[in-house]
């Protein structure tokens, strides 16, 4: 029998929320024993979901629990606050994605789990997608040969019009809250595959804007363009978007091939198949399911923390998003690293 896992959540505003907590009342060695959010139906929800003991304040849960770790399911800024004030009790810490509001938080969330010596986990959702996983074993075994562009679009017709509950909706249309508009939520995610496979860009170039939905305080479509010295890729956000055509595509192009992960499939183009083909993708080895299962198989040992989910990639995805932004508002090219002063903190894309 393997030792019980007991995790506290902090915070319930993000919507992802719910498919951890069932996760978790499918496996007896895992307990959620605590939940934390200042909004009463949060708390009502999460009792009605199994989680017997619920607080209105994350400090609460923390001194009156006795924890191996905590998920964060707050909004970007607040969980950087979460995220330290565990880290600094010992416990591992689990955050959404992308890590923080600004990259300033990032530095400092990072800092304060590596100076605990606990683990910092990133849940990207797209992790658990049996063809990426796929598709990075191959670039890693250098199957499409040298990298030079990763291209990712992630868009939907909008937080509100999708469902996402009232909670999620209000933060992810606040720019000092979310960091941003659409290009925090989506852009995102083409800034952690490329700084994954690519390292962090040389420069980063950015343009957003309300296309559609003009009553929002943020942006809902943007397009961030990052440049290393052999490589160019780019990562595209909307929230206007009918349809899903197009959506959710990786795309990574070698001078050897061509990977598009699509569909759960896994096609790959090169010089015998310039049409393409469907490779056979293996399923997923056990630990690597989804981000619950994950993360315990990390605090146990059992496997490695995958890269795309490690605070080391969140940082410089932040990073990338954070010159996104300078490059938005000061409708110029940013280059990276950037220096201290020219840190931007939660003012958002105009």
């Amino acid at each position: 029998m393997k030792r019980q896992i007991r995790i506290g959540i902090l915070g319930m505003s993000h919507d992802h929320v719910w498919d951890f907590i069932k996760y978790a009342t499918d496996v007896a060695d895992i307990v959620i024993v605590a939940a934390a959010d200042s909004d009463p139906i949060l708390r009502a929800k999460a009792s009605a979901a199994g989680v017997q003991t619920t607080y209105a304040t994350a400090d609460e849960l923390l001194t009156r629990m006795e924890l191996d770790a905590v998920a964060i399911f707050a909004d970007n800024r607040q969980s950087v606050d979460l995220g330290i004030a565990a880290a600094g009790r010992g416990l591992h810490v689990l955050v959404e994605k992308p890590i923080a509001a600004d990259y300033a938080g990032a530095v400092a969330l990072t800092q304060a789990t590596a100076r605990a010596g606990v683990t910092l986990m990133v849940n990207w959702p797209f992790a658990w997608w049996a063809n990426i996983q796929y598709a990075f074993t191959l670039i890693e075994r250098g199957r499409i040969g040298k990298l030079f562009q990763v291209q990712y679009r992630a868009a939907h017709c909008g937080p509100r019009e999708l469902g996402c509950s009232p909670q999620f909706v209000d933060w992810l249309y606040d720019p000092y809250r979310n960091g941003a508009g659409v290009m925090m939520d989506y852009c995102c995610y083409g800034a952690a595959l490329t700084c994954m496979l690519l390292g962090l860009p040389s420069r980063v170039s950015a343009i957003a804007g309300r296309l559609r939905k003009v009553d929002l305080p943020a942006e809902d479509n943007a397009v961030l363009v990052m440049q290393h010295a052999t490589a160019i890729s780019t990562a595209t956000a909307s929230w206007t978007q009918q349809g899903h055509l197009t959506s959710y595509e990786p795309i990574f192009y070698g001078d050897k091939g061509t990977l598009v992960a699509r569909n759960g499939k896994l096609l790959l183009s090169d010089a015998e198949h310039d049409e393409g083909t469907v490779l056979r993708v293996p399923k997923i080895a056990d630990g690597y399911n989804n981000a619950l299962e994950h993360y315990v198989a990390v605090i146990r040992g059992e496997v490695s923390l995958l890269p795309i989910c490690s605070g080391e990639v969140g940082l410089l995805a932040q990073h990338v998003l954070e010159a996104g932004i300078i490059s938005v508002n000061t409708n110029q090219a940013v280059s990276l690293p950037l220096p201290p002063a020219a840190l931007y903190v939660g003012g958002g894309a105009r």
